[in-house]
């Protein structure tokens, strides 16, 4: 057996220098056409809550005609905000599929907010109306703060932002990144800025529903990121009775997202969108509801993106790590 084989390791300022927004975009479509084709397997996920009050998961699949082969091991431990760290934890795996060897070990919490934001300006830019001119982002964490980035790229006609804080309280640091972008307020009223909204984004932990049903108009796309797990949700009963739903992949959805909730519900796979499997064709006056709970297609393809990148750049440590 060869005893100079090497592992090599990512870190999260590796990473972040290696995310591209327009390269990660094009990433995660690559997974979404995969997926569609069904060219890529995602495999079981495991999803448990932890006696520590953390949340503990593995999304893994492979791509068998791109020798791709990995897992992300991720999770959510909200006591970590009292120690100084992220809540969010995750670490990327690739494998060598002919031997099993590892080939890198890469930090997964840029890659997590990186990919999943960048799904969520795939949905804006299929399922949302062009002319979307004001948006609700609910959350003002990481993930809806790279949510509104992605958007604000993908829909130029976006002037002018409502964000629901947790406390319904200004956040400083939320807004010192957009207010150069667009009109950016603090709503005090979740229902009154849905209503005035084309575009609503739901990026919190999901712990119970955001706003009153009946505050959404005709007309308007929601992403929603935060129910990724049994028991969550952000959107109130009614919505999906009322909407047109796309999944990032059905099984999932039923399983962990918003679709948990109404599992019968009519839905396609965004991987059928960007296929063309499936056609997609708005009426002005239609809701659309963009259910995103994350594949493991979309770690692998970021993945692979920055490892060939760090390789090919001399970025990361290599370290021994023979047979």
């Amino acid at each position: 057996m060869p005893s100079d084989a090497t592992l090599l390791l990512v870190d999260k300022h590796v990473v972040e220098q290696l995310l591209i927004p327009d390269d990660v975009i094009a990433a995660v479509r690559e997974a979404f056409e995969l997926h569609g084709q069904r060219a890529g397997r995602v495999f079981p996920v495991v999803r448990e809550k932890l006696t520590t009050g953390g949340i503990f998961g593995i999304k893994s699949g492979d791509v068998g005609s791109q020798e791709l082969l990995g897992f992300k091991a991720a999770g959510f431990w909200p006591m970590n905000r009292t120690l100084g760290g992220e809540a969010h934890q995750a670490t990327v795996l690739l494998f060598d599929p002919a031997t099993g060897r590892p080939m890198c070990v890469i930090d997964g919490n840029a890659i997590t907010t990186a990919r999943t934001a960048a799904a969520g300006a795939l949905g804006l830019s299929l399922l949302a109306r062009k002319d979307s001119a004001v948006a609700t982002v609910f959350g003002t964490g990481i993930q809806a703060k790279a949510q509104l980035a992605f958007a604000l790229r993908t829909l130029p006609s976006l002037t002018r932002v409502n964000y629901v804080s947790l406390d319904r309280e200004p956040q400083a640091d939320f807004e010192s990144l957009f207010a150069d972008q667009c009109m950016l307020r603090c709503a005090a009223n979740a229902e009154e800025a849905v209503a005035q909204s084309d575009v609503v984004i739901t990026a919190t932990t999901g712990s119970g529903p955001l706003f009153d049903e009946a505050a959404l108009r005709a007309g308007t796309h929601l992403n929603c990121v935060g129910a990724d797990t049994r028991g969550k949700r952000e959107l109130p009963v009614g919505v999906l009775d009322r909407a047109r739903i796309v999944v990032d992949d059905l099984e999932q959805a039923r399983e962990l997202g918003e679709l948990q909730w109404a599992p019968q519900t009519p839905s396609v796979e965004m991987g059928h969108l960007v296929t063309g499997r499936a056609q997609w064709r708005r009426d002005p006056t239609d809701i659309s509801v963009f259910d995103m709970t994350g594949l493991a297609l979309q770690d692998l393809t970021v993945a692979r993106l920055i490892h060939r990148r760090a390789t090919k750049l001399g970025l990361g440590v290599t370290v021994a790590w023979p047979w």
